[in-house]
């Protein structure tokens, strides 16, 4: 993934220097331990007698279920291998051990419970919602193949001009615009190789570079708030939300865009006045030159078209009737059909991301489909909880688990947990607003997660310059992700108590 993108060498970099930090030599022993810890944390779970749980009428399947889910937090958390690689072995446990296709003596139904079917696990992957993320990454490979996102960079900054304020605030809006709609990761490589030849006009000695450069990760992250296609939690929250077998509340792209864009805009200008008192320039002026632009073909005529009308009909689902997730497969049609788009382009669709949300899904899909979701809510008092404290606690816990482990993997585990406390909550979360309330403010901690240079992969690109130190970062990203949650969350509320989510 990421050949094509302008400053792929950077993301390289930082793939490399995620690696190495994981797999160092050094760290052989501790690795050793942290696989004994979820070896013997999952079959303990595993092999312990179903009544030591609490939960009424639990099955062996069920328990399966949870030494599974404990195993995936482990390992996500942990960090023993790469987040998909976990997601897989999910998928794969679960269809040997827990599906009417699992090994024989181990899936008996008249002894282990009502079985998964193994159609549903492997139907993960296929998830309407992963039609979503295809459709986003494929218009995203258009876009930069023929140009698309240099000429609009181009076209987006010349109004901001060479005074150095304005300049960082173009590279603020522009970033968290092209977020929205493209991979966080390839919007800052490409952000940060524009800036490149600004960085040599500024002089050392002043703060402007830092400016600058933190420009970047805080936009992308916060601009992936704005659509449900920016960030993989929005798009994992939006799958729990409308589930028609579960919440289904049927939030449309244009929706979430209603009230979620202008809150990134409001969070893009504290950002940039944040930035402008730690970092203040010392230079005026600076002029930008943006190498690269958009092909005059038939081709770019179509990405064009394509993009225009792609975002039109997602704005607009509610009057179309066409869902946000069939949308996405429009410009994957055109594009495959018109030639923008061969074989080989397919090859940069970051199938790592889908691979890690499928297993997300693939633990949601056995919570409920075991009936351990339906147990669970009979057996624990989710309606005495207080829906103020599910709120702060999903969203702290994701704000701190984010910022050291993806945010992918993190709103993986605990959307289905959270859907289903919600559904047992009913209406005692209608003093906060709703079960989006809960959701979407979980999303929000997540992208708001970005104090540290491996939080995200934006800040590992810009701390890859050597002009951010990691306090720069800190002192950041903590204030930005407090500002960006306390604003979120107030959102989400007031939008769920008007009836608008």
């Amino acid at each position: 993934m990421f050949h094509i993108y302008e400053g792929f060498h950077l993301v390289d970099a930082y793939h490399k220097m995620r690696h190495q930090r994981k797999y160092h030599p050094e760290d052989s022993t501790k690795r050793v331990l942290k696989i004994a810890l979820v070896a013997i944390v999952t079959l303990l779970l595993w092999n312990i007698p179903t009544e030591w749980y609490g939960i009424q009428n639990l099955t062996i399947v069920q328990q399966r279920i949870i030494a599974i889910f404990a195993f995936a937090t482990l390992m996500w958390v942990l960090e023993i291998v790469s987040s998909w690689a976990t997601s897989i072995a999910i998928i794969v446990i679960m269809l040997l051990f827990c599906t009417d296709s699992g090994i024989m003596p181990m899936v008996n139904e008249a002894e282990v419970g009502k079985l998964l079917s193994y159609k549903g696990v492997m139907a993960c992957f296929a998830d309407p919602v992963i039609m979503l993320f295809i459709g986003g990454f494929v218009l995203a490979i258009a876009a930069t193949k023929t140009g698309l996102d240099a000429q609009l960079a181009k076209v987006l900054l010349a109004p901001f001009g060479t005074k150095s304020e304005m300049v960082l605030l173009g590279f603020l809006l522009v970033t968290g615009l092209f977020s929205m709609f493209v991979s966080n990761t390839a919007t800052a490589a490409m952000m940060l190789t524009f800036l490149t030849p600004v960085f040599r006009q500024l002089p050392p000695e002043g703060k402007g570079r830092i400016a600058l450069a933190m420009s970047i990760p805080v936009a992308a992250n916060l601009g992936g708030m704005g659509t449900p296609i920016g960030t993989p939690p929005n798009t994992i929250a939006l799958k729990y939300l409308n589930d028609p077998e579960g919440l289904n509340m049927g939030l449309s792209f244009g929706q979430w865009m209603m009230f979620m864009f202008p809150l990134v805009v409001v969070l893009l200008f504290i950002s940039w006045r944040l930035l402008l008192k730690f970092f203040p320039f010392t230079q005026k002026t600076v002029e930008l030159k943006i190498e690269g632009g958009m092909e005059k073909s038939f081709q770019s005529r179509v990405v064009i078209v394509t993009f225009i009308v792609t975002i039109l009909l997602w704005l607009s689902d509610q009057f179309t009737g066409i869902n946000a997730n069939t949308v996405a497969m429009i410009p994957f049609a055109v594009f495959a059909l018109t030639g923008v788009i061969n074989k080989r382009d397919l090859e940069q669709i970051n199938w790592s991301v889908i691979w890690m949300v499928a297993g997300g899904f693939a633990l949601g899909y056995g919570l409920n489909a075991s009936g351990l979701a339906a147990n669970a809510v009979a057996s624990i008092p989710f309606g005495e909880f207080s829906p103020l404290l599910i709120l702060l606690l999903g969203g702290a816990i994701c704000y701190l688990l984010s910022n050291f482990i993806s945010n992918s993997a993190t709103a993986a585990l605990l959307m289905p947990i959270l859907a289903i406390v919600c559904s047992a909550m009913g209406d005692k979360l209608a003093p906060i607003g709703g079960t989006g309330t809960v959701l979407i403010g979980v999303a929000i901690a997540a992208s708001s997660a970005m104090i540290l240079p491996i939080s995200t992969p934006p800040n590992a690109l810009a701390f890859a310059t050597g002009y951010v130190k990691q306090n720069d970062m800190v002192k950041v990203g903590s204030i930005m992700g407090i500002i960006s949650m306390v604003m979120g969350f107030g959102l989400v509320y007031l939008m769920g108590t008007l009836h608008l989510i």
